[in-house]
């Protein structure tokens, strides 16, 4: 994703993965590197204002000091604030999305979008921040957006490319999908990060369908077990064989395929190239940590922290049915049977009502619980 934005050729480079898994740092390289390179004016957006002065300004400014190239390069003194920096003669503007002024300060070569999905769909009644972030670049040939978060909800499911064998997330109807970044993300180029399996040596997508742990194991129980499956030949993986897996890991889109350790064939033209990534890939959280956190979060029968686990942990987008096997509803329709009005079914146990108080009528439905 970094050199993606660095060499300029997509308008829009997104990417979507778990948390703790560089995206920030990312971002951070890519500015330094086009301050001391190519210098041009550069807007940082963030969700909230807490997060630019409190979390991403320090950081920044650890950036500017360390770089022997930018140290020299940095305006001191007034007017250097929290939120504008000046470096090599340009500057550098800090933003959030909640400002619908501070996205519209200034025009700039380069817009960074940090945490898309936590960001308001409407900007004070100005529109879309990512919109107004584009404006901004309509001046400068050579504008790079980039866009970074983990997803949140939508019911996304998978395809078999028949062609090279990977087992790709396949676009949804936006009506289905309430992720912002996921769907910037569907409309680009897709590329999924895949690892070499170390029994086979046969490329495959990781997800976290393909962890397995004990049958109502405690979370302490599932972590000390947690293994990764092969989707092909059914072999195990350990946590420990990560680093080896990244090494040789590729990103492969939808009309590519991996041939001798390389990525073969054209993605189609798009002005967005998106990368995804699984949370598994992190070199920095264990499959313990990640696996101990879902078990954790689903016996607490909380779905919001289910959610958490699976976009934070995973990189994935969580529907109600997250992590188990969701029926098809045709199976569903073949289950119903000939009840009447008014009878009770055998087996039922309990019966709830709800009801919905109109000015002039009663809405109301009666279930049935076994």
């Amino acid at each position: 994703m970094v050199r993606a934005v660095h060499n300029g050729h997509h308008k829009r480079v997104v990417m979507v993965c778990g948390a703790q898994m560089g995206k920030t740092d990312g971002l951070l390289d890519i500015m330094g590197a086009r301050l001391d390179q190519r210098p041009a004016p550069i807007l940082y957006v963030g969700p909230i204002r807490d997060f630019l002065t409190d979390q991403f300004e320090p950081r920044l400014m650890s950036l500017l000091d360390e770089a022997d190239t930018l140290a020299a390069k940095v305006v001191r003194g007034r007017r250097m604030k929290k939120t504008l920096k000046i470096v090599a003669g340009v500057p550098v503007r800090l933003a959030h999305a909640g400002s619908s002024a501070s996205l519209k300060s200034s025009p700039a070569a380069l817009a960074l979008v940090d945490e898309y999905d936590e960001m308001l769909a409407n900007v004070k009644g100005q529109g879309d921040p990512l919109g107004l972030v584009e404006a901004r670049g309509e001046t400068y040939a050579d504008f790079v957006t980039a866009i970074t978060s983990t997803p949140s909800r939508g019911l996304i499911e998978t395809e078999l490319d028949e062609k090279c064998g990977l087992r790709f997330w396949k676009p949804a109807e936006p009506d289905a999908v309430e992720s912002a970044i996921w769907k910037l993300w569907q409309s680009g180029t897709r590329h999924h990060f895949c690892w070499p399996c170390l029994h086979c040596e046969t490329y495959f997508v990781p997800r976290f369908e393909q962890m397995r742990w004990p049958e109502n194991a405690t979370p302490a129980e599932a972590a000390r077990s947690a293994q990764l499956q092969c989707p092909h030949c059914g072999g195990l993986h350990q946590d420990a064989d990560k680093q080896e897996m990244n090494a040789s890991g590729l990103y492969v889109a939808p009309g590519q395929w991996v041939e001798e350790g390389e990525v073969r064939g054209e993605v189609p033209e798009n002005a967005t190239i998106s990368f995804w990534a699984s949370g598994l890939a992190s070199p920095f959280v264990t499959w313990d940590t990640r696996i101990e956190r879902y078990v954790r979060a689903l016996a607490s029968g909380d779905p919001d922290q289910v959610q958490t686990a699976l976009n934070a942990g995973f990189g994935e987008c969580f529907t109600p049915a997250a992590g188990r096997d969701a029926l098809d509803w045709q199976e569903i329709l073949q289950r119903r049977e000939p009840y009447r009005m008014k009878e009770v079914p055998g087996g039922v146990l309990r019966l709830g009502m709800g009801v919905d108080v109109q000015k002039l009528s009663l809405y109301y439905t009666i279930r049935g619980f076994g």
